[in-house]
């Protein structure tokens, strides 16, 4: 036993031995299987922490839970069970769930000790896990698009393109995570309006953020998410509309093993007090309420233990050699387009980690079926390819640009913008401030029917956060990990 745990430990031990000695005493059948499964994972409870110096939580990129920003470690939920950590006297490990299908398997299985992913306690979620006392109470919205032209229109004029009552979602479609709380809500909607609601269930690989993402950018026209995180992620886009409730409130709390009631009862104990001390209202605001704090994780990224940034680094690492290239700005790329998913199928039939279009992959000896050493070779073979077609650029870093923005919009796209920058006294040969601008251009009319433009209109915000998202991310991940 470790001394600087002693004085926590042994109250606990004792507890336990007085626990299982009582059950002991009780006869019968019955007795001896509740007692069995209330300590058979005592393995995986507090003292095991304990002993391990570690508390593992199980989180998902996101704003409320866990983000890094330039190699510092944030988020809502992950700071507030960093003080409970520290008490404690234990390491935070921080374990991201690229796909949120499976956390609560992983919390079973022991790969992690707490859920953190603003977490909605329900009764179908009850019969599987364990909950702490909440950690606030919120409600769930709907998450709509404003109409063009909304920025002119009065309040009453606004209103008129938008969903108002719950009731008018009949007939219409909404995105959500087959495994939330907003499914269930939705369902349960139909009842009360009497109609049907098309449900589109999503997997646990897209978060919630990212549909308030696809929402602004016209891709779905409506999610669901709590009111908090609507909050937040309306300061990143002005097009949103958060203001129609569907839900009564809710409680928000963290996830555990029902086999790990030390654990729980510890948290809970500790979190009743936390919540009335100065630093726990201040790490609220921070979040809630202070959008400078927020705005930094609109460049999230996940990050693994020990600098690891996915399973795959080595192919990264292997692929990018044979070019020349840092494999980091690679992976940064692929964890863009896919979160390392090599199995993933996206919009308009893109697959794999690289999200090679079917008329696309094989050029680059790619398949849906290609392993992910493949996939990723792929990817690398087309981003020096797309690097070599910029010959002109002078500077490394601005081609590197140029390249990343071929590969996610084409190059007829970026040479349109080229010739918009060039026509409107902006410089073709830099992609920050200059070209970027006209790429953005490319949704309004008055630019993409310029003679200039040879390839059409195209949702250019897309390509515009796809390079800022790809190189800010790669730019934190040498920070964080070098």
């Amino acid at each position: 036993m470790q001394c600087n745990n002693l004085s926590v430990s042994r109250p606990l031990l004792l507890f336990m031995l007085l626990f299982v000695l009582f059950s002991g005493s009780c006869s019968g059948p019955r007795e001896e299987v509740q007692q069995e499964e209330v300590i058979s994972d005592y393995g995986k409870d507090l003292p095991s922490i304990l002993k391990k110096g570690k508390l593992t939580v199980l989180a998902e990129n996101s704003t409320t839970s866990f983000f890094i920003y330039r190699g510092r470690k944030m988020g809502f939920e992950y700071e507030v069970l960093r003080e409970f950590a520290d008490e404690l006297g234990v390491d935070l490990d921080i374990k991201i769930v690229g796909n949120l299908d499976n956390i609560m398997e992983m919390l079973e299985n022991g790969e992690g000790d707490i859920i953190a992913c603003n977490y909605t306690i329900t009764r179908e979620r009850k019969k599987e896990i364990a909950f702490s006392v909440p950690v606030f109470t919120t409600n769930q919205v709907l998450i709509q698009r404003k109409p063009d032209g909304w920025e002119k229109m009065s309040e009453n004029e606004l209103e008129q393109h938008l969903i108002t009552d719950p009731a008018q979602l009949a007939g219409k479609r909404i995105d959500v995570w087959r495994h939330s709380s907003y499914y269930d809500r939705l369902m349960n909607l139909q009842e009360e309006i009497g109609d049907s609601i098309y449900i589109h269930s999503v997997d646990g690989q897209i978060g919630s953020e990212e549909l308030i993402e696809m929402v602004s950018e016209g891709l779905i026209d409506y999610t669901v998410v709590e009111k908090n995180v609507a909050e937040i992620n309306e300061r990143f886009y002005d097009n949103i509309d958060i203001n129609t409730d569907l839900s009564y409130t809710q409680k928000i709390a963290f996830g555990l093993r029902k086999s790990s009631p030390l654990l729980n009862a510890r948290l809970n104990d500790w979190l009743t007090a936390f919540q009335s001390q100065t630093i726990y209202k201040y790490i609220k605001h921070k979040y809630f309420d202070l959008a400078q704090v927020t705005i930094r994780s609109q460049d999230e990224f996940s990050s693994l233990k020990g600098g690891v940034i996915s399973h795959f680094d080595k192919y990264f690492q292997e692929a990018a050699a044979k070019y020349g290239w840092d494999w980091l700005l690679l992976a940064s790329l692929s964890y863009q387009e896919s979160k390392f998913n090599p199995d993933i199928v996206g919009f308009g039939g893109s697959y794999g980690m690289m999200q090679f279009m079917p008329e696309v992959g094989p050029k680059y000896g790619v398949y849906p079926d290609s392993p992910p050493e493949i996939q990723i070779l792929g990817g690398m073979k087309k981003l020096s390819r797309d690097y070599k077609n910029w010959p002109n650029i002078p500077d490394e870093v601005q081609r590197r640009k140029f390249a990343i923005a071929s590969y996610n919009a084409g190059q007829g796209h970026v040479f349109d913008a080229q010739r918009l920058a060039e026509k409107h006294g902006l410089n073709p040969l830099v992609w920050d401030d200059n070209v970027e601008k006209m790429m953005l251009n490319l949704s309004k009319q008055e630019y993409y029917r310029d003679e200039v433009v040879r390839n059409g209109a195209m949702r250019g915000s897309i390509t515009y956060k796809y390079v800022r998202s790809v190189y800010k991310r790669y730019e934190e991940w040498k920070a964080a990990y070098r």
